[in-house]
């Protein structure tokens, strides 16, 4: 073995050995039990960062854990390359926007794009040692995966489940599109009441909004029907100020009498409340805000301006005729838009649906078929099934994605879907296979897309390739593991189990592994929007190496954030320097030794075999769990101290001079020391695969004779000899009380001492008095006394 570990040649020269070896492919012949992983396919918007490492890193860290427990591995990778994500990319880093380009061109360059970044990606994952089979790969924009996702849709439309309706739906203005209530995010933002008079006979009536520009479009006032001070009005007719149409004073228990004036203005359409409102006491509809987020031309006063404009010159209008008393500034949750921050607005509009809201109490009885882990994790996705309030909206009024399988019938407006044998197929450059049910021949093409969650919540049956000719359903489904992380629960979580409870019966997966954040500072995680990652993934590989960036996102426990700075990587740094160490000693005290040779062992070869079985025992403990941190903070433990600073400190001298110790005890130690060895390399391959393998390669293999570490398993372990056990701590006490002698007395660590008495329980002095020699050397001790503790 080389002096010092090269990295920067080791790791490419590993990849390339597991890439020609096929070492992580999946064995379609192969009986053994399939553990499958259904991977978050990353969505095409922007460079990946640390974040993306963190949680991808632990999951592939699953992949290997289950590889070596002898299951067939089933771990592919996709990319979520249709969808606005993608639009917006290209758009932002072109500068130019879709709607400003012919559609062909936009999505032409929509493709290259995502090629690009597919790519990098991909180069990115491998730099990683990711142990995936790429012949697995899938993008959500290729031909299989848009036949599964348009023959999801026309049978969901067949069973009722998919509908399309004319309806207020939730808007943005920015991307010009319909979105679902799951792509919200709220932001706190300053805003004032403005206090506006409205005339009830010969009254007048406050009411408090934050959104005066839809005063055109106010079809009602509310108060609380408990609210002694408006009970007088209820019944009554209202004048809207400026406009003068008249609308009625009604009640509902949902005004909070404490906000404003106790008076809300229902207008179509400022919040979801206003659209329960408008549907519940059928209400009229007064059309204000257009699609591409102005004033619609047919409001008097504001019309065609941009929404704020409007907003000001309406208050100006109020004012100037005493009709605005006065604004109070506050702080209120809006809702946005995820993708590009824009406030939302509801508008309304012909979508296409999926029916969740009827489905409700099926879709809470899934999460408790699921196993979650952190458990509590499962909380979440309770919450936001149970406070659900729209059925999904699945289409989208965008370029860059599937197209809905759907025609109008021009005579009777009635859908036409096409028939499953068409897929997949572009509605706007095929026609149907059939009449309508009028007999008509003649259709309008559906211009819309579906929304890019329509498609990847299908990823179990992409991976197993449902209805396709090697259609592998019945061997993958439901997956064995669902990895992503915690915000996406309401998202990819929720629709996966909504499209696999609809289409199989059956949960999607049997277990959900829910990683946690990487945080640039206290409430903030990383992200691509933010740009505040620092250096980039492939910089930090190139600087650091990938076993190190790999190392430190084991860091944390399942499901928790946890912060990154690149000094933390000195830990991972120190750890790889003392894995190389340690295997160059042992490997150079193994050169003679042939393993699988009978032997009795000495008390403290066999302590420390006990020991290395122990943590591997509790490690796999850790694993089934998804604890990848605290496993290898197990592993750690035992490979720091009781391996390197206990163990091999111990049995040094015997290693060394077996014509003073024995042969015999060397080959004890021997033993020992390649099964402890051996394992650690096995147990650390799951976090740092490259520096494990060349390990391996360079003494291992031979002995072995597999081809790669990662085609070993774990040991199986049963039960532990919890004595030898007790007798490896009181040893290890033994030599901690001596180190502290010496360091306390001013004495260097190999300085002698004249004589160290033990005193112990009768069961552990036999053993004792076999490890006197061990422990003179280990203390520079001329003489050892073994004392019985009752005697």
């Amino acid at each position: 073995m080389q002096k010092n570990y090269d990295f920067i040649q080791t790791e490419g020269e590993m990849q390339k050995f597991w890439k020609e070896n096929n070492i992580y492919a999946f064995d379609r012949e192969s009986r053994r039990e399939v553990y499958s992983i259904d991977t978050p396919p990353p969505t095409v918007s922007g460079n990946l960062h640390i974040g993306h490492i963190f949680s991808y890193a632990q999951a592939e860290m699953i992949a290997r854990f289950k590889r070596m427990q002898g299951y067939n591995v089933y771990y592919p990778f996709g990319f979520d390359d249709n969808g606005l994500p993608t639009e917006r990319l290209v758009e932002r880093e072109e500068g130019i926007m879709a709607r400003d380009l012919p559609e062909g061109e936009f999505i032409k360059k929509c493709a290259a794009t995502a090629g690009k970044y597919e790519k990098e990606f991909r180069d990115l994952w491998e730099g990683l040692g990711f142990s995936v089979d790429w012949s697995l790969q899938y993008e959500t924009i290729n031909p299989m995966v848009r036949r599964i996702s348009q023959k999801s849709f026309i049978r969901l439309f067949k069973e009722g489940k998919a509908y399309m309706k004319e309806a207020p739906v939730l808007w943005c203005a920015g991307c010009r599109t319909s979105i679902a209530q799951a792509e919200l995010d709220t932001l706190e933002k300053d805003t004032a009441f403005n206090f506006i008079l409205f005339t009830v006979g010969e009254e007048r009536l406050t009411v408090a909004t934050t959104r005066p520009e839809l005063l055109y479009g106010c079809v009602c006032l509310f108060v609380n029907p408990r609210d002694e001070r408006y009970k007088k009005y209820l019944g009554k007719n209202a004048q809207v100020p400026l406009y003068g149409h008249s609308i009625p004073v009604l009640a509902d228990e949902k005004v909070d009498q404490d906000k404003g004036t106790g008076v809300v203005m229902c207008a179509t359409f400022g919040d979801s409340t206003d659209v329960e409102w408008y549907e519940k006491h059928k209400l009229p509809f007064r059309r204000v805000i257009e699609p591409e987020g102005t004033i619609s031309e047919t409001v008097p006063v504001i019309g065609g301006l941009q929404i704020m404009e409007a907003r000001k010159l309406i208050i100006r209008q109020l004012a100037d005729r005493s009709l605005l008393t006065g604004s109070q500034n506050i702080s209120h949750t809006v809702a946005v838009h995820e993708r590009c921050g824009r406030e939302i607005e509801i508008i309304p509009s012909r979508q296409w649906y999926i029916d969740i809201l009827s489905n409700r109490d099926e879709l809470l009885k899934a999460a408790d078929r699921i196993n979650w882990y952190p458990a509590h994790m499962k909380n979440r996705y309770i919450l936001w099934v149970e406070n659900l309030k729209w059925d999904w909206c699945i289409s989208r009024q965008r370029y860059f994605g599937v197209p809905i399988p759907v025609w109008y019938c021009k005579n009777c407006g009635e859908p036409v879907t096409a028939g499953e044998e068409q897929l997949p197929v572009n509605p706007a450059e095929t026609a149907p296979e059939r009449a309508c049910s009028c007999g008509c021949k003649d259709f309008i093409t559906e211009s819309s897309v579906f929304d890019t969650w329509a498609t990847s919540s299908l990823s179990p049956q992409i991976n197993a390739k449902w209805g396709e000719k090697d259609d592998m359903s019945g061997r993958l489904l439901p997956m064995s593991m669902r990895t992503q992380a915690h915000e996406i629960i309401r998202t990819w979580a929720f629709y996966t189990i909504v499209k696999s409870l609809y289409h199989t019966g059956e949960i999607p997966w049997k277990d959900i592994m829910i990683c946690g954040y990487v945080l640039a500072k206290k409430g903030e995680k990383i992200s691509k929007s933010k740009n505040n990652s620092g250096l980039s993934p492939a910089q930090l590989i190139e600087t650091h190496s990938a076993d190190v960036i790999r190392y430190w996102a084991a860091n944390a426990r399942l499901g928790t954030d946890t912060f990154f700075a690149s000094d933390e990587l000195a830990i991972a740094k120190r750890f790889i320097t003392k894995l190389w160490n340690a295997t160059k000693f042992a490997a150079s005290h193994l050169q003679d030794f042939e393993p699988g040779t009978e032997i009795t062992l000495l008390p403290v070869d066999r302590w420390i075999i006990e020991s290395c079985r122990q943590m591997v025992s509790e490690a796999v403990k850790q694993l089934d769990r998804y604890e990848i941190g605290l496993a290898r903070h197990e592993i750690d433990e035992f490979f720091w101290k009781d391996f390197c600073d206990y163990y091999l400190e111990i049995v040094k001298e015997r290693l060394y001079q077996p014509d003073k110790h024995g042969y015999q005890e060397r080959r004890s130690a021997q033993t020992a020391l390649y099964f402890s060895m051996l394992n650690i390399l096995k147990s650390y391959a799951l976090y740092v695969p490259h520096i494990t393998e060349y390990l391996y390669q360079e003494f291992f293999r031979q002995r072995e004779g597999c081809i790669s570490v990662h085609r070993l398993c774990w040991e199986k372990v049963g039960s532990i000899d919890k004595e030898t056990i007790g007798f490896g701590e009181k040893l290890k006490a033994i030599i901690s009380d001596t180190r502290r002698y010496k360091s306390e007395n001013s004495l260097s660590m190999k300085a002698g001492m004249e004589k160290v008495v033990i005193e112990c329980d009768g069961f552990y002095k036999a053993m004792f008095e076999k490890t006197t020699e061990d422990i003179k050397a280990c203390c520079n001790a001329r003489e050892v006394q073994v004392l019985n503790r009752y005697t």
